[in-house]
């Protein structure tokens, strides 16, 4: 395990603002205002990136590498190709710092779990000003976060859209745990 390289953190930090936007700066801010405050790091294990504390990080630098199966919340995986791609197990970061939101009514609860893209007849609201090509998280109408994934037009080209075009174009889903489960975390 060891931190990212500058290249690795600026292709990590593009993904990843795409969904957060501004607050980005708040994935890595120190927990309190002390001077010896323990903040979250982004670490690197066999091509994943995990999302540990420094201290839970500094402490298993005395595993082994081979040894080391997982630690913190792995975001995603570094491609052969160098580019960057979000697994589902990042949803809980992406849900709490999300910069826009897309929720769906329960008619289109199913299909988004089963891998569809997200139509329109099955959009309850979504945040205003959205543009297209950017990242949203998705959720349900009882805000439970249920994925994410990039829009296929913006908000002003989606009210003009009819029922069944696509608005979000998913990249990862919840139900991918069950997909996905002999794969997901396999190295």
């Amino acid at each position: 395990m060891r931190p990212l390289t500058e290249q690795e953190t600026k292709v990590l930090f593009e993904k990843l603002a795409n969904y957060t936007g501004n607050s980005l700066k708040n994935l890595i801010a120190p927990l309190d205002d002390s001077p010896d405050a323990d903040r979250y790091v982004f670490r690197l294990n066999r091509d994943r990136v995990y999302y540990v504390l420094l201290s839970v990080a500094n402490l298993a630098t005395s595993i082994a590498r081979d040894n080391l199966a997982s630690l913190g919340i792995c975001l995603g995986k570094f491609t052969k190709s160098g580019k960057f791609r979000l697994h589902v197990t990042a949803l809980p970061i992406l849900a709490e710092h999300a910069r826009y939101k897309l929720w769906i009514k329960p008619n289109g609860e199913m299909p988004f779990l089963y891998g569809g893209n997200v139509v329109k007849a099955h959009v309850g609201r979504w945040s205003d000003d959205c543009p297209s090509h950017q990242g949203v998280v998705v959720y349900n109408m009882s805000d439970t976060p249920l994925g994410f994934g990039v829009t296929a037009r913006s908000t002003a080209e989606a009210r003009r859209l009819d029922p069944t075009g696509i608005v979000c174009f998913r990249q990862a889903d919840c139900g991918e745990y069950l997909r996905d489960e002999d794969t997901l975390f396999a190295g």
